[in-house]
Formats: structure tokens, sequence, C-alpha cells
């Protein structure tokens, strides 16, 4: 890719938010506007509505979506999963890394442009709230040199005051997610005495959205999110992502009289989608890794093409090889192998969600106990059952010893087997066989669990007894 950075080389040696002296350059991204931008602000919405509006949909009264961890508790798109399940949370996880891995690979970085929260609260809350009260790029730049007046206080204090307003409610709604709705609402209505665990809890969320959205705020993708480092290693020259059209824009050219100079290229060196980003990059010197797709350059160089009369696509997305060569090429053997390996793993997700029981049981005999002679030439044995209802619904449940008519089971202490929704049971049973069946010393048997009429699963484990016609 030596041509696409010919004409300048010294980018690669910092960073735009950095002078040579380490400190931070403040970033004041032109208000941007434009078809991208509008399109971006109606995604932005639907995605903001998807985020505080999942917490309160509940399937059969459980949350759609709930990440408790301290209760060991997963809702996932209405599917209860347990640590039990955990093979399954594991696969899904890498199968989403995968598919993060190739669509980087495809289409760049398109997440952190379109769906990525850090951009949506960033450019499309936190920046339209700054635009409003302080006023477009120029106009923040002038008010942060001004001294302190009463305009200047006013101006700053009521936006950091909406910030944190708006970081508790994302904090709110973030924690809905873990704990949810229900018991946000109980720490909510009652004083932070009574639970100060959880106030204390949303008072640092709290805080770390407003550190984020306040002062970090392009450091983020710059500097802590590890995506934009790993997109180095995904995106190749066949990858789509927000590129500069060097063949069409160079030598760049100063407008003269309101006319581009002879033998120039379309880039006239405005500067203004420098001035557009909010990372403060020139995509001009090609892909970078602050680079966040978030298409304000392309908005804002379409409407200097309009102004001087030249066609729109200076900057566009496209690939290296679709600038260069004019070849479209997204089919590669890295991304047809990619394919094929999420394709696999989807398929063994979903083949282990379809298949997976309700109800998950686990048997083994008590310690210390062997088997125990009963009345009527019958033999016992002594087990410990524990069943987890995966499901938000109680299940009666009966067990049966497959393939053994004579076969009995009891709970010690209760007669009936009721599963409460989402609820783990412990319990104790004895299993008799009668001495005629007992072949071995170990019998292997099968316990079929039963419920509504129907087979659920199946469990197996082994019976010990004498051996049939010798009495211990």
């Amino acid at each position: 890719m030596e041509d696409l950075y010919q004409f300048d080389e010294e980018y690669r040696d910092s960073i735009a938010t950095v002078d040579a002296k380490g400190k931070r350059i403040w970033v004041y991204p032109k208000k941007p506007g434009g078809r991208f931008h509008n399109l971006r602000i109606f995604v932005s919405i639907a995605l903001l509505a998807i985020l505080f509006g999942l917490p309160f949909i509940k399937v059969d009264g459980d949350p759609f979506m709930l990440i408790d961890v301290f209760e060991r508790r997963f809702i996932i798109l209405g599917i209860h999963l347990w640590p039990q399940d955990f093979h399954i949370v594991a696969l899904s996880m890498i199968s989403l890394v995968i598919f993060v891995v190739l669509f980087t690979v495809v289409f760049g970085r398109v997440w952190c442009g379109w769906a990525c929260p850090q951009t949506i609260f960033m450019e499309m809350v936190f920046r339209k709230i700054e635009y409003w009260i302080e006023g477009d790029a120029a106009k923040q730049r002038k008010l942060d040199k001004a001294p302190w007046t009463g305009e200047k206080i006013f101006k700053k204090g009521s936006k950091h005051l909406i910030f944190i307003l708006i970081s508790l409610i994302i904090s709110h709604t973030f924690l809905s997610y873990i704990i949810g709705i229900e018991k946000l609402q109980e720490i909510v209505s009652k004083p932070p005495a009574e639970n100060l665990v959880g106030f204390i809890a949303l008072m640092v969320f709290t805080g770390i959205f407003y550190m984020v959205f306040s002062v970090l705020r392009e450091q983020i993708c710059i500097a802590v999110c590890p995506y934009g480092r790993l997109q180095g290693v995904f995106l190749g020259n066949n990858s789509i992502a927000i590129i500069y059209d060097w063949l069409r824009g160079e030598p760049r050219g100063r407008l003269k009289k309101g006319k581009v100079q002879d033998g120039k290229g379309d880039c006239i060196d405005c500067k203004i989608c420098v001035h557009a980003c909010p990372t403060g990059i020139d995509i001009r010197n090609g892909t970078q890794l602050e680079c966040v797709n978030c298409t304000a350059c392309i908005d804002a160089c379409d409407q200097v093409m309009d102004k001087i009369g030249k066609p729109r696509g200076l900057i566009k997305y496209a690939s290296y090889n679709i600038i260069k060569e004019g070849k479209k090429r997204i089919f590669t053997t890295r991304v047809i192998g990619y394919t094929v390996v999420l394709t696999l793993l989807v398929s063994v997700v979903a083949f282990m969600l379809f298949t997976r029981t309700e109800v998950e049981a686990t048997i083994l005999k008590v310690p210390g106990q062997l088997y125990q002679e009963q009345a009527d030439e019958r033999i016992s044995n002594l087990y410990n059952i524990q069943f987890i209802n995966k499901t938000n619904h109680i299940i009666p449940l009966e067990l049966k010893v497959k393939d053994f008519a004579d076969a009995t089971i009891k709970r010690v202490g209760e007669e009936s087997i009721v599963l409460e929704a989402g609820n783990r049971l412990d319990a104790v049973f004895f299993i008799e066989l009668a001495r005629k069946d007992i072949k071995q010393m170990k019998t292997g048997i099968e316990i079929e669990l039963i419920a509504d009429g129907k087979v659920i699963d199946e469990i197996k484990t082994n019976f010990v007894g004498p051996v049939s016609g010798n009495k211990r």
C-alpha cells in the first residue's frame, strides 16, 4: 500500500490527540450533517430504543435479557442459561468473536461507527447536547479559552449537569440488565441506607459513564478499546472501509478565484474532513486505527464537492483494491475460511440449544452406603439427586427406572417432586430392585424423568447389589 501513503508519512509517528510534549489535544469536531449522518441518527434512535426498552420486556413473567452474575442466572433472548450450560455460553462467545472477525475482514469498523454504544452515546447524545448549549466547534473553542463569566458558568454548569443526569439514566439501565428491573426499582424506591451496596454500585456506574463521555471521549476508541488495535490484523486490501480516493484527489490544489487549478486533483486541501473527524485524524493519510468509520468526513467532503461542482465520493466506503485496481472482491480465501468456521460453530450452538432438556439432573450414590436388603427379596440403594429447572415455569416431575418393571423410587421425607421455576432442588431417594433382577455387583440402570406424561430426559447410574442367588 505504498502509493496510498506516498505523500505523507509523518502521521505514523504520533496520534492526532497528543502534541509533541505528550499533552492531550482536545478535539473540537465540526458539527456533522449530511445523508450518512441523518441515516445514523435513525439507526441510533432505533438502537437506543432497544437498549432502554429491553429491560421492560417480559417473556412469561421473566426478563427478555438478564445477565445476573451474582445469582449465576442468565436469560438471553428469553432463553434461560445456567452454570451447567457454560459450554453453550462459551461456544456462543467464540462464535461472536469469529463473527466480529469476519465482519471486520469484510466491512471494516462499521460496528464502531454505526452500532457501538460508545459512539452512539458520544456522537448522538452527548455531543448533540454540547452543540445545543455551546455551539459549533469554533464557539466551543472560544468558550473554553474565555475567562469565567456568568454566561460561561451557566453553559458549562448546565451541560455537565445534563451529562450527569444522562449518565445516571445509563447506569440505571445497565444495572437493570444485571439485577433485573424489579430489583432496580426496589433500590430506587427505598432510601440509600436500606440498600447501600446497590446505591454505591449505581453511583460508581454513573461516575464511570460521566468520565467516559465528558473527559475520556475519543480516547476510549483510540487507547482503551482493544477492537481498534485488532483491526490492523483483520483488515486487508479487500476490506471495506472509509477511504480517500487518492487517485482522483491527488495532487491536491487550492481553489483560485473559485476554480480548481489545472493539473490538480479534486481535493482542494480545505481540511474540512479533518475538522469534522471526532478523533482528529486526516483520513487522506489512509486507513488508521483511530478511524471509527463514523462517516463524518464523507458528509463533509460531499458538501464541498457539491459546492465546487465535482462528483461526490472523494471520500467513500471502498476497499484499497477498489480504489487502486477497480476490483471488488469480498469472498477471499480468508473470508471463506472464517465463514465455514462460523457456520459450524453456529450450527453446533443451535443444535445444543434445541436439544437441551428442560430439566438437568445429576445423580450420585450417597457416600459410605453400599446396599440395603429389604423385605420381599428386594435390594435398595440410596442416592443424592440434584434437579435444575431451566424453564420459567413449575414442573411436577416423576421418576421411573427404565426396563425394570418391579423397580421403585421413593423420595426421603416427601412424596412428590415439584421443581420451582428456574430453581434447583436437592433430594435423597431410595431405588429398590428385586433381587432376581440383579445379576452382578454393579447393574447399570437408566432413570426416566417424566413431566406431563412425557419422558424429558434419562440419566444413567449404577445399582450396587449382591449377585442373584447369593445372600450377604
